[in-house]
C-alpha cells in the first residue's frame, strides 16, 4: 500500500454575528426542525453518537453522526465519508456569534460522487456563505 502524503486543503469557516439570543440560534442548529428550516431535511437528534441522515436532494441521503454536543455552544457531526461540520456559538450579551467550520478536505481525495475535494470545496464554501445568511434570517425572525 503506497503511503501518499495527504494534501490538506483549508477548512471552510464562516463567522457572523446574529441579533438573536444564543438559545434561539442553538434551537436553529441543534434541532431537526431548525436544521431543516435553513439547511436540509433530516432526522437529526441532539444526542452524542446519534446517527442521522441529511436529505441532500439530488445527491440523496447523506449519512451523518453526532461526534460532539455541548449545548448551547458547540455541535459537531461527521458528514459522508470525509467531512466534519461544527457549529460554534458564543453569547455576545444577547446577540450570538456563530461560526460554521466544515473540515476534512484533502486535495487527493474524491467524494462519494467521484468529484475532487479541491473542486467541491470551493462550491461548498459558496454554498455555506448563502446558508449561514439563511440561518441568520431564520434565527433573527
Amino acid at each position: 500500500m503506497e503511503n501518499k502524503s495527504q494534501q490538506t486543503l483549508p477548512e471552510i469557516r464562516h463567522t457572523l454575528e446574529m441579533n438573536a439570543p444564543i438559545e434561539k440560534v442553538w434551537e436553529a442548529v441543534a434541532t431537526s426542525e431548525g436544521i431543516a428550516a435553513w439547511f436540509m431535511p433530516n432526522d437529526f437528534q441532539p444526542i452524542d453518537g446519534y446517527e442521522f441522515q441529511l436529505n441532500a436532494g439530488p445527491y440523496g441521503m447523506s449519512p451523518c453522526k453526532v461526534t460532539e454536543i455541548d449545548p448551547p455552544n458547540r455541535l459537531s457531526f461527521t458528514w459522508g465519508k470525509d467531512w466534519t461540520v461544527t457549529f460554534e456559538l458564543a453569547d455576545m450579551n444577547g446577540r450570538t456569534e456563530f461560526t460554521l467550520i466544515h473540515a476534512g478536505w484533502d486535495a487527493d481525495t474524491l467524494t462519494e460522487f467521484n468529484e475532487a475535494h479541491s473542486i467541491v470545496r470551493d462550491r461548498m464554501d459558496q454554498g455555506w456563505a448563502g446558508l449561514v445568511e439563511k440561518l441568520r434570517a431564520y434565527a433573527e425572525a
